[in-house]
């Protein structure tokens, strides 16, 4: 089978590389067929810090998935975040040329290109760009203008721009692994679509992705991408509070994090035991599930607590009407959704991917990334390429094709 059947997703996170392939099927929808982890080395609270040491992480990531397919790997979909993001309003303008003054999609085109004209810094980076609404000869609140008739459109857009020196260390490592990369993804937004409904995007929620080394913050208002930012915080904190309160190696810790931990002292149990060895000591020390949960709580509740006032900060409320929604490794924890409800006093839930095979919160980052890809029409099968070069030869904007699909998920 071809690799141009395929689609490969890549999250390169503080504690993980998670690696998905995905098969396109004739209609362009995909399902999962592999799947690559690996430990991430030399990066730090979401940041690189040492290129040789992420590009053998990245590919030991990479070669575990290809082995589970049986297929090379030559390009990848990387998935983009980080407190170096930044969210700017922007607002374009197009004259419709048209004899007819009917709008089309090279004109939808044509005003999204004009909304990526701003003053932007030689540092950094356009990533994306959201529309919030049309506006047709000065009838606002449109979702779609195609086929509408008029002489001047314009967008009032969302522009996610990111620092270039984060985004190209990022991509350098994924193309010193051996790949092609084939496109980014603003990861907090891919999630977003995934995880949260309309209702709840409408009445105001915040998105909680809690990874191992940092925590991302997505925010909604009135339907909109409203705020981001990302917290220095995650699972390997607790971690090092194991490590430290059992005198235990970190790796031990880890391992007794993910099979022991319970995140809630009231549900947590004395009749589950586990011998822990300690540093410097010939001696195994005998732990109940109850004495784990007295160390993990507290360092739970405080990273919810400095989530609601990061919210606050952002001047947002802090308790909004449609909740929190929580995704990520951490949310792995048994119980931790009692804590949480008690530490951000509103409406939680853990959002978890569903109905593809894999219930494992920490891969929500590249689901989404594949969700989003096909949501925005960037997936093409042998199929839809074939149309398209049929639709360019009799229209001559088989690209802007695309446009229509990704207008109707993001206005």
């Amino acid at each position: 089978m071809s690799t141009e059947d395929f689609i490969v997703t890549i999250d390169v996170g503080t504690s993980q590389v998670r690696v998905i392939i995905a098969e396109i099927n004739s209609d362009g929808t995909t399902h999962i067929v592999g799947i690559g982890t690996a430990a991430t080395q030399g990066m730090k609270k979401g940041a690189i810090v040492n290129i040789d040491h992420a590009v053998q992480s990245i590919q030991r990531a990479i070669e575990h998935a290809e082995r589970m397919v049986g297929i090379e790997i030559s390009e990848v979909y990387v998935g983009v975040s980080g407190n170096h993001v930044s969210l700017q309003q922007s607002h374009g303008v197009v004259a419709i040329s048209n004899e007819d003054r009917e709008i089309g999609l090279p004109d939808v085109e044509r005003v999204l290109q004009a909304a990526k004209v701003i003053a932007l810094p030689p540092e950094r980076r356009i990533i994306e760009v959201i529309p919030k609404q049309f506006i047709v000869d000065g009838l606002k609140d449109i979702r779609d203008p195609n086929g509408m008739i008029g002489v001047r459109l314009e967008v009032e857009a969302i522009i996610v721009t990111g620092a270039k020196t984060m985004i190209h260390n990022l991509l350098r490592c994924v193309e010193k692994a051996s790949v092609q990369v084939a496109g980014i993804v603003f990861l907090p937004l891919a999630v977003s679509e995934l995880c949260l409904s309309e209702d709840e995007k409408n009445l105001g929620c915040v998105m909680v992705d809690m990874g191992g080394g940092t925590t991302s913050l997505t925010i909604f208002e009135q339907g909109h991408l409203a705020g981001t930012a990302v917290i220095p915080i995650g699972g390997e904190y607790i971690t090092h509070d194991i490590a430290f309160g059992l005198r235990t190696q970190s790796e031990l810790a880890e391992q007794i994090k993910v099979k022991h931990g319970c995140a809630s002292k009231e549900n947590a149990t004395k009749n589950e035991t586990f011998t822990v060895e300690m540093i410097g000591s010939s001696k195994e020390m005998t732990i109940s599930q109850m004495e784990l949960a007295q160390i993990i709580e507290p360092r739970i509740s405080e990273m919810f607590q400095l989530i609601k006032q990061q919210v606050k900060t952002m001047g947002f409320l802090e308790e909004p009407a449609g909740g929190y929604v929580l995704t990520g490794g951490v949310m792995s924890t048994s119980h931790i959704l009692h804590v949480a409800q008690k530490q951000l006093g509103s409406a939680v839930r853990i959002a978890t991917p569903e109905n593809i095979g894999i219930q494992d919160p920490s891969y929500t980052g590249g689901i989404s990334m594949l969700h989003y890809l096909q949501k925005t029409g960037r997936i093409q099968t042998q199929a839809t390429m074939l149309e398209d070069s049929r639709t360019k030869k009799s229209r001559g904007f088989s690209p802007l094709q695309r446009v229509k699909t990704w207008l109707s998920e993001f206005i």
